[in-house]
């Protein structure tokens, strides 16, 4: 079972086997005489010489052994929104719960109880993709804009999804260690200087949350209170 960064497996007594990859986590399946590696966590035996293996290079991930709820959730994942791949989410409550925060569209894409899945990467491409500014008011918000952000931020992982996802260095790999190609694809991701390929105009880098977030200025204008305060420093 899956939610977004939390992976559990169900147990007897209404128990579950539970993973937080955190910011680096992954499973790779392995043959058990193979080198651990330096960031090996832990080891779970599969039998006939293979394992899964917990690797974690920065340690933000963990297990644990939970009790989980009367529909068979983990106490830890309970405050976790669905994800837009779930059979059960509502597209209609998530643009209500979207518009219902009072912070900027892109911390609520981010914002995992209001939908899960959606990380730093695909939330801007998300937003090139419908057209939205990052720093846009969530309580501003029509229906349409919110359901056009969550149906891009969808476009952009099921994209992601069927290249393997996005592999910048050795570290993020599938099971199989195997590299996913969905870079190639990033619209403005990581592009800051380079035309946009919808108007040609250059992608901007701007710092959001000891992270960087990346536009098109044209096709993504900014809110106006925002665009004035831009101008106002650079005077």
């Amino acid at each position: 079972m899956r939610r977004g960064k939390y992976l559990w497996v169900p147990l007897d007594r209404g128990e579950a086997l539970v993973a937080h990859l955190g910011m680096s986590g992954q499973f790779r399946f392995a043959k058990s005489q193979d080198d651990a590696g330096r960031h090996l966590r832990i080891r779970i035996g599969l039998g006939r010489g293979t394992e899964l293996r917990f690797v974690d290079q920065r340690t933000f991930g963990g297990m644990a052994i939970e009790p989980v709820d009367d529909h068979g959730v983990p106490r830890s994942i309970q405050h976790i929104a669905l994800d837009p791949f779930d059979a059960a989410f509502d597209m209609d409550a998530a643009v209500g719960a979207l518009r219902a925060r009072r912070t900027e569209l892109k911390r609520a894409l981010l914002d995992q109880t209001v939908v899960s899945g959606i990380g730093n990467i695909y939330a801007d491409e998300a937003l090139w993709r419908a057209k939205l500014h990052g720093s846009r008011p969530t309580e501003r918000l029509s229906r349409e804009q919110g359901r056009r952000a969550l149906l891009a931020a969808q476009e952009v992982m099921a994209a992601a999804l069927a290249q393997g996802g996005t592999s910048f260095d050795e570290l993020y790999v599938n099971v199989n260690g195997e590299s996913g190609y969905f870079e190639r694809e990033l619209n403005v991701y990581g592009r800051a200087g380079l035309p946009c390929d919808r108007c040609g105009s250059m992608i901007r880098r701007v710092t959001f949350t000891n992270r960087s977030s990346y536009f098109c200025p044209r096709c993504q204008r900014p809110p106006a209170s925002v665009a004035s305060v831009r101008k106002d420093s650079n005077q």
